[in-house]
């Protein structure tokens, strides 16, 4: 009999690896590619929900073992434009001296989808308050390396954590995936975790 997870990540993210560990789930991943262009007059909600749900089709075709699929997607947004992962040096300060001492939003969309059913959804908001900095930080920053694969161009679990005064409401879902909302999908869905199986 196989030993073989029956969840999988849709994700190549090391972030939302070590925190779906964090759970105490066995899990494979399945590398999702999705167009991540944003649409003309998109809402950052509507944007992430739809990334999410594109990583999720594209790991369903790239899955022959009928794993239990686990995908979500990340972006920054303030007044209304959606940051994504900076395209280079120029394209970080930008994002950053927008962000630089004001509240932003952080929104995480998250799916459980099984193999044969109906998908389960959730979506995170965050809202985050930078401390004001200037271009000598925003300099030092991109040149430590972390900004560069990172929705809004900072990481808070990390050297960006030093940006942020401070946050209301879900801290993993800044990171990248919402621990709360992950271990109650994933019950519904049928895969146990740490602090509980499946909810019947």
């Amino acid at each position: 009999m196989s030993n073989r997870p029956t969840l999988a990540l849709a994700s190549r993210s090391p972030r939302r690896a070590a925190l779906l560990r964090l759970l105490g789930v066995e899990f494979d991943i399945i590398p999702a590619d999705a167009d991540e262009r944003v649409l003309v007059g998109e809402p950052p909600a509507a944007y992430v929900r739809r990334v999410t749900r594109l990583k999720a089709a594209a790991a369903h075709a790239a899955d022959s073992d009928g794993h239990v699929l686990l995908a979500a997607d990340t972006c920054v947004s303030i007044d209304g434009d959606i940051f994504g992962k900076p395209l280079d040096r120029a394209d970080c300060a930008r994002m950053l001296r927008r962000l630089a001492g004001r509240w932003h939003d952080v929104h995480t969309a998250l799916i459980v989808s099984p193999p044969d059913g109906d998908p389960l959804e959730a979506l995170v908001t965050t809202r985050v308050e930078f401390v004001t900095f200037d271009d000598a930080v925003i300099e030092a920053y991109w040149a430590s390396g972390e900004p560069a694969d990172k929705a809004g161009a900072y990481g808070i679990q990390g050297l960006g954590g030093t940006l942020v005064r401070r946050i209301e409401g879900s801290y993993s879902a800044v990171v990248g995936l919402p621990l709360a909302e992950s271990a109650e999908l994933l019950a519904r869905a049928g895969i146990a975790h740490a602090l509980g199986g499946p909810r019947t």
